[in-house]
């Protein structure tokens, strides 16, 4: 099962007019977005702040700077952020490839194509991750895939839940037209609505998008 284009458009312009602007991802660089897709993995955002905040504290927000710290500080700095041992080696790899390739401006001489394949090459980074670093770091148009936007597909019967990551990526980027913004601003949009309605245990009763959804058909609600 695949949602029509038009269905997924209309679920965009409704959490928008419902949400409004997120302004997402908060960064002050492509750099630093880098580094937050992978503190963010397994983790909430609350505690990426922290553990970027110490970096800047730390002033280790920079390749050179990240790669000049030992495994042990690196992992102290970002402690807030969990698995802190674990992404200090995807810290280091990720710096490693980045200072290897050039840095951002060669980099965003690469086609999206060849960029998410370079992406995906580094330690720790997986198709979300990936796909977070091209759409916010890089303006690429590319949907990012994550588990909020499955648990409302699966709710609106969008999708059956069993379809691969890169069937839903094109599904969604089709739908929006290749839009980098509207592709922005969805993601951003379906992890706010996913964050105050659509929960594992979901609180459907002030639900901005209800109607649309299956579980409006549950005897409970």
């Amino acid at each position: 099962m695949q949602a029509s284009n038009k269905k997924i458009s209309r679920l965009y312009l409704g959490l928008y007019k419902n949400y409004g602007p997120q302004s997402w991802w908060p960064a002050n660089t492509s750099f630093e977005v880098m580094i937050g897709a992978i503190l963010t993995q397994n983790t909430a955002w609350t505690n990426v702040e922290k553990a970027i905040a110490n970096l800047k504290q730390a002033k280790a927000l920079n390749s050179s700077a990240i790669l000049k710290l030992s495994d042990e500080t690196l992992a102290s700095l970002i402690r807030p952020s969990g698995y802190f041992n674990v992404k200090t080696k995807r810290l280091k790899a990720l710096c490693q490839w980045y200072e290897k390739q050039g840095g951002f401006k060669n980099l965003d001489k690469l086609n999206t194509e060849t960029l998410r394949h370079e992406l995906l090459s580094v330690h720790g980074v997986g198709l979300e991750t990936a796909d977070d670093i091209l759409l916010y770091a890089f303006k690429r148009p590319v949907f990012v895939i994550d588990t909020y936007t499955r648990r409302l597909f699966s709710r609106l019967d969008f999708i059956t839940g069993n379809e691969k990551y890169d069937v839903l990526r094109e599904m969604v980027e089709d739908a929006l037209e290749n839009n980098t913004q509207h592709m922005n601003e969805f993601h951003a949009l379906i992890v706010k609505h996913a964050k105050d309605f659509c929960k594992s245990n979901p609180d459907c009763k002030q639900c901005p998008v209800l109607k649309r959804c299956h579980y409006n058909r549950r005897e409970d609600i």
